[in-house]
């Protein structure tokens, strides 16, 4: 139903669009032309919104990407007389392989050196355009054609503002569509870092590749239409000013909501010019006065709207809640497991050094097929890093880790994924802005083939509901499925333990590492946890634990490796550990 709503409000709102020019009176050309810009703008701005609010990523430099568009159709038009309905592709390519060589280079980089490295090529391309003479210099090219349209010239503003906004609204409907699915989960999750997403098999270096194309092609095409709008081109549109001004609209109307896009635009180039014609009036002398304004509205945003505007759209609208439309999907194919007592994880010596301090020093124990192994200590012990050398978020001093037979202790995590290993944090980690089931389904990211493309045409529909189903499945499992509709971040800590199972649960793994998966539970969860895992063991799944609460370990798990000062100091059942007099002196200081 509260779909449906959505859906009629997008209807009623292109409607309204369609309206616009027929209700507009002749003598109201101005607006359509505000119009007109609105649209232009919201198409950058819709790719920074994937770029930066989704992705996490800060680029200065998208009127750089707008200016390859427009000058890729000014100038084939102009000199080869190629139809735009051409020069639009061909745009399309240029600015696509120049942001990938682009996004190759910069991405690599993080904190403040990315939007440094955008500023600098920004500018760079700017001033490259005003130097070129076949581009005009800064003079730019003229006398461009208006785009022809089945033998109708969209020469006026009228007939111009249908094309931009048809496109506007296909940009918008396709990238929503993108965020509702296994690509743009996976854009999600590079945000908050890239630890997470690796571990659960997200290729974070070019799902950020991926946004930056994705962003610096919206702009191109705002170019290609800007170009046939304005009839001609020349640098100043896409200079480091405009690539600001864009980030501004996009951070006003919600950098994290793609309708955002839309009212930041409007709001920002309606603002810009009343205040041109009201601001001299006030002050008694000319000036650029507008600036001031909007970095004080700017300042004011961020501090107590950091959401943007639509943030406060978005709080009056009925939430949807995805239908539950998976029952009958087809189960996701699962891996096969080892045979009972087979060896799945072998650390052989493994050692970490930082610097002159040894976190982990040559530390070894195997995992068997159908074993809880737990792995305990005092606070740093070493437990973590060697679960981190385990799953290779760090690369090991020297040693091994042998998975199933396979040297494991060079490979980057998402690879050690892809081979059947899933984890939980000590620290949780996930989506606050996510639904749980989403948050589940991320795990199942590997399970997965369909990306980009698949997601904006909507084809990737019957993949999307196995991965769903079986998102359920692992919330079943753990006893939450009641809350799979509710934002990650709405849950208490103990919940948001549980989510994380479900989620290391969802990915099929072989073997399945828990970080503290008690910490923060009650007492009932406690015990519904334990009965979890010990369906894991009886099912063959492999699991190696580090809890502190050694009444759940005890009466747990099969054998018990005690860590200290990175060392390990004892390996064998739960009685032989309680019974070692070198644990007692582990944990009390004593060995009395």
């Amino acid at each position: 139903m509260r779909v449906a709503l959505r859906r009629i409000a997008l209807a009623v709102f292109a409607i309204a669009l369609a309206l616009v020019p027929i209700l507009t009176p002749s003598t109201g050309e101005f607006w359509i032309t505000q119009a007109n810009y609105i649209g232009l703008y919201t198409l950058v701005v819709i790719g920074l919104v994937l770029l930066t609010g989704i992705a996490g990523l800060i680029s200065f430099g998208q009127a750089a990407f707008v200016g390859m568009g427009a000058y890729t159709a000014a100038y084939l038009t102009l000199t080869y007389g190629i139809s735009p309905w051409l020069t639009v592709w061909i745009g399309l390519v240029i600015t696509g392989l120049a942001a990938l060589v682009l996004g190759w280079i910069t991405l690599r980089m993080s904190g403040h050196y990315l939007p440094l490295a955008t500023i600098a090529w920004g500018l760079s391309l700017f001033y490259l355009l005003g130097n070129i003479d076949a581009l005009g210099k800064y003079d730019g090219l003229l006398g461009i054609a208006p785009i022809n349209f089945f033998g109708v010239a969209l020469s006026t503003g009228r007939y111009f503002f249908y094309l931009v906004w048809i496109v506007v609204l296909i940009a918008a409907v396709a990238v929503t569509h993108l965020l509702d699915s296994r690509a743009g989960r996976a854009l999600r999750a590079v945000k908050g870092g890239t630890t997470m997403a690796e571990a659960m098999g997200v290729n974070t270096f070019r799902v950020k590749v991926t946004a930056f194309v994705l962003a610096a092609l919206l702009a191109s095409v705002s170019g290609w239409l800007f170009a046939h709008f304005q009839r001609t081109v020349n640098p100043s549109p896409f200079g480091l000013e405009m690539g600001i001004e864009y980030l501004f609209m996009a951070v006003l109307g919600g950098v994290g909501y793609v309708w955002g896009a839309l009212v930041g635009a409007g709001v920002v180039q309606i603002l810009k010019d009343q205040l041109q014609v009201w601001l001299p009036r006030l002050m008694g002398t000319s000036g650029n006065y507008e600036i001031i304004v909007f970095g004080i509205l700017l300042v004011l945003v961020l501090q107590y709207a950091r959401d943007g505007l639509w943030a406060f759209v978005e709080g009056m609208l009925p939430r949807v809640r995805r239908k539950v439309d998976w029952a009958d999907a087809t189960p996701l194919s699962s891996r096969a497991r080892p045979s009972h007592g087979e060896v799945v994880l072998d650390v052989r010596a493994a050692r970490k050094e930082f610097g002159g301090l040894v976190a982990v020093n040559d530390v070894s124990f195997r995992v068997c097929a159908g074993e809880i192994l737990g792995l305990i200590g005092p606070n740093g012990a070493g437990k973590s890093t060697t679960f981190n050398l385990v799953t290779g978020v760090l690369p090991v001093t020297r040693g091994e880790v042998v998975l199933l037979g396979r040297r494991i202790d060079s490979l980057p995590s998402r690879e050690i994924a892809r081979l059947g290993v899933s984890r939980t944090f000590q620290h949780v980690k996930m989506i606050a802005g996510m639904t749980v089931l989403e948050n589940v389904a991320l795990g199942a990211h590997l399970r997965g083939r369909h990306g980009v493309p698949a997601a904006m045409l909507r084809t990737d529909r019957a993949e999307e509901r196995r991965l769903m189903r079986e998102a359920e499945q692992q919330l079943q499992r753990i006893g939450m499925v009641e809350l799979m509709h509710e934002q990650a971040g709405n849950l208490a800590l103990g919940q948001q333990r549980l989510m994380e199972i479900a989620r290391a649960l969802a990915a099929d793994p072989t073997l399945l590492l828990l970080d503290e998966p008690a910490a923060g539970l009650r007492l009932k969860e406690k015990e519904g946890l334990a009965n979890v895992l010990r369906q894991l063991r009886a099912e063959g799944l492999s699991i190696l634990l580090v809890e502190h609460d050694m009444d759940l370990v005890m009466g747990l798990v099969d054998r018990v490796v005690v860590m200290e000062f990175g060392t390990k100091l004892i390996e064998g059942t739960p009685e032989e550990v309680q019974a070692s007099p070198a644990v007692r002196a582990a944990y009390l200081g004593t060995e009395h």
